[in-house]
């Protein structure tokens, strides 16, 4: 049976940069084997499958890697919407906001329409920050081939942050030291054991300014570098807010990913603080479609 796809280009506003993701619009009757074998087809850092509402939302949206599903993630969301918006999916009105259920929880969308740029997509995270230090600091630095006077800890140690998904996340001293980044899988397999999780979201904020640049690892998933990781970046946004010394507020950055695998990507970031605690966080961008095709899947 064949199985409409299109495949579109996340956090950025230029074919060929930002993040690949392949979307198949209507994929009720593939089974869970079956759309994992259609995730390793394509073989991006994820494809999301939409299927019917359960509980009177928008979509269904389930997302696998290359290797599994996973319970959220961002660019599969924010690409999600612009495709379901783009084809007409949503209606010849495009609607204001719209929620996808999850396993992660409810995944809320907003879209906006611009006359003279294009339609950027904002998402809220299904749940509020959670933080677990991990402060082997000579693991991570293994793990990254780096020396342990690169990674920063005046502002958090590496930490394991989630809003929705987890990945470790460490700051290093510049911009020299993010290219410097290989992945020493012997390491990396060695933080899993000390009690990290598979995914690594390396940064350094740019000097005087709110931009962040980051790199996002997943190897032990098929995907040795991600150009763009919306479900980390709006974590970290979260994440600095939660060590800002401000009490309350609304913070924001924009953070470059992708640089170094020839993707620039762009992903506006931000998180409100209310009585000292973080109570949301967003993650936004602008997507280009590439494709679209069928894939044939067999017998369903």
């Amino acid at each position: 049976m064949k199985y409409h796809y299109f495949i579109c280009d996340v956090f950025t506003e230029q074919r060929f940069g930002g993040n690949q993701l392949a979307v198949l619009p209507d994929a009720q009757k593939l089974s869970d084997w079956q759309m994992q074998q259609v995730a390793r087809e394509f073989n991006f850092s994820e494809t999301a499958f939409v299927l019917p509402a359960e509980t009177g939302h928008t979509r269904k949206v389930r997302i696998f890697t290359p290797t599994t599903e996973i319970p959220f993630a961002g660019h599969p969301n924010i690409g999600t919407a612009f495709v379901l918006a783009e084809t007409g999916a949503l209606g010849k009105e495009i609607p204001d906001t719209v929620l996808f259920e999850e396993k992660a929880g409810l995944v809320s969308i907003e879209i906006q329409a611009n006359l003279d740029s294009p339609t950027s997509f904002e998402l809220k995270a299904p749940q509020v920050l959670t933080l677990q230090e991990f402060p082997a600091i000579r693991s991570v630095a293994k793990a990254l081939s780096l020396r342990e006077n690169e990674i920063v800890v005046t502002t958090h140690a590496p930490t394991v942050a989630s809003v929705g998904l987890p990945f470790l996340f460490v700051e290093v001293l510049d911009l020299s030291v993010l290219s410097q980044v290989r992945i020493d899988m012997a390491g990396f397999d060695r933080l899993l054991v000390e009690g990290a999780v598979p995914y690594v979201h390396v940064y350094t904020p740019k000097t005087g300014s709110t931009d962040i640049q980051a790199r996002v690892f997943a190897p032990l998933d098929g995907v040795a570098e991600d150009p763009a990781t919306g479900s980390a970046n709006c974590a970290l946004a979260a994440l600095l807010s939660h060590y800002r010394s401000e009490r309350d507020g609304e913070f924001s950055w924009c953070v470059f990913q992708g640089i170094e695998l020839g993707r620039p990507s762009a992903l506006r970031i931000r998180a409100r603080k209310e009585n000292g605690c973080v109570v949301a966080s967003w993650v936004g961008g602008t997507c280009v479609m590439i494709s679209e095709g069928w894939i044939d899947v067999g017998c369903s």
